[in-house]
């Protein structure tokens, strides 16, 4: 599957954003779908996972109660809403792709966009 993500751009602090993630190429209700940040000189952090139904999804604490993930399989998309956001969002966003069980790591995630970049200013 391929994988592309957009939505990203320069948003003051508080703001918010929607990040979108395209899929084509296979059946897109046979993947979870992860979103993954990367920060300068940072590691690749997970943010959020949402299982291929769409009725489980998972976050990592630091954006519980601000970010949503959410999907829609008839339309081939998945999305990551973003509200109150904050400095240290600021990343280069990626969706990634998993056949099998979502986890919050990166290894078990089979396909990955190309990433779009997210800037809060303070």
């Amino acid at each position: 599957v391929q994988l592309q993500a957009s939505g990203g751009g320069l948003v003051q602090a508080g703001g918010s954003l929607r990040l979108s993630c395209a899929a084509s190429g296979r059946p897109f209700n046979s993947y979870s779908i992860g979103w993954f940040r990367q920060g300068p000189g940072k590691e690749r952090q997970f943010v959020a996972w949402i299982s291929w139904g769409g009725v489980n999804t998972f976050y990592e604490d630091s954006v519980k109660g601000r970010f949503t993930i959410s999907r829609d399989n008839a339309k081939n998309t998945a999305s990551l809403q973003m509200n109150s956001l904050k400095p240290e969002d600021t990343a280069i966003y990626y969706c990634a792709a998993v056949s099998g069980v979502p986890r919050a790591s990166a290894d078990v995630y089979e396909y990955w966009g190309q990433g779009t970049q997210v800037t809060v200013s303070s």
